[in-house]
């Protein structure tokens, strides 16, 4: 469906480099990563509103690298709505085939996904009078009203309200099921991306980081940027050796025996299990540490604990840190299973 083959941006100071990516048919991509790393000017790429430096964009093997936006097949929905105040919703809505013969089946369409995404009463309202979730769907339906292969979403969700921007959420799982629709979607929100995507990949300062199911992305990172930007906060570099982790102030056992080496190594603070005795029998992995901060965050709370010098991010429940009196300076044992132990590549920017 989307084939990107080396593609390269120089757009003022910042670049897109070497970026290659392959996105099947129907499949609702995700586009992570910071602001600034440069997923709004990858999504301009493919829709042909910002030109390329070098490198190929085809769609359904189609070479589309220099063809006009209007060839391509391809809508796109921006976070601010990007629609005509002075119009109607149908208005808006019918602008998009301003450039295309309209027929009974592109009306039909239109009614269809009005009716799915409860705006078909709103047809003649202007569009000053409507929510942050009403115009949210309406320049969707907008995109769609063209049947394009393909749907670019930037940011489609960021500027709504919880209440709207579930509701938009569930409105696009639909949509993309029962339009045949190829999307790709740039969002910050893990949430959604876990919701909606089938396979993703990670943008750092114009460099793919990571490709593969978004599932992956955040419980099996490979690099320390994408271990970061996924919310792991145990992070540190290693000397690996016959299935050990060694650092200046602890060791663990992994569970790949292909690694060896200078890596790194992470862990979310949630897969730490506290000891808070001194365990009868010290089980591999089980290392001795001392609670230096804690932070409420209602149902649960994070837990700053040194071991040696080393300081580990540790997330458990309310009721647990109620149930065992952990407070400030409490000596505790911390049991990290192997299998939550993942070993990271340096990052490609470095």
């Amino acid at each position: 469906m989307i084939q990107i083959k080396d593609l390269c941006i120089q757009f003022s100071e910042f670049s897109l480099k070497n970026i290659n990516l392959n996105i099947n048919k129907h499949e609702f991509f995700i586009l992570l990563g910071p602001t600034g790393s440069g997923k709004t000017l990858l999504v301009e790429s493919i829709a042909g509103i910002l030109p390329i430096t070098s490198g190929k964009i085809m769609i359904n093997n189609h070479d589309m690298t220099f063809a006009p936006p209007e060839k391509r097949n391809v809508g796109i929905v921006y976070q601010d709505y990007a629609l005509f105040p002075h119009m109607t919703v149908m208005e808006n809505i019918q602008y998009g085939l301003t450039y295309h013969k309209q027929s009974a089946d592109d009306m039909q369409r239109i009614h269809n996904l009005m009716t799915k995404t409860g705006i078909l009463k709103l047809s003649n309202r202007k569009i000053s009078t409507l929510s942050g979730g009403e115009k949210q769907r309406i320049a969707l339906i907008r995109a769609l009203a063209v049947n394009p292969s393909i749907l670019l979403l930037d940011e489609p969700l960021s500027s709504l309200d919880p209440e709207f921007r579930d509701d938009i959420q569930k409105q696009l799982k639909i949509l993309h099921k029962n339009t045949g629709t190829t999307f790709l979607m740039v969002t910050h929100n893990f949430a959604e991306a876990l919701f909606l995507g089938d396979q993703g990949a990670v943008l750092n300062n114009g460099i793919i980081e990571q490709c593969g199911p978004v599932e992956t992305l955040f419980k099996a990172p490979q690099t320390p940027f994408v271990a970061r930007f996924m919310g792991f906060k145990n992070i540190f570099e290693a000397t690996i050796d016959n299935k050990v982790a060694k650092t200046d102030n602890f060791e663990l056992e992994i569970n790949n025996p292909e690694v060896s080496g200078r890596k790194f190594i992470c862990f979310r603070g949630e897969d730490i299990q506290i000891v808070p005795k001194y365990p009868n029998t010290i089980q591999c992995n089980t290392i001795l540490g001392k609670i230096v901060a804690i932070i409420d965050r209602g149902p649960y709370c994070d837990l700053s604990v040194v071991v040696n010098e080393s300081l580990f991010h540790v997330i458990i429940t309310k009721s647990e840190l109620i149930n065992h009196n952990f407070g400030i300076e409490k000596i505790i044992y911390l049991f990290i299973p192997k299998q939550a132990i993942h070993t990271l590549s340096v990052d490609k920017t470095y």
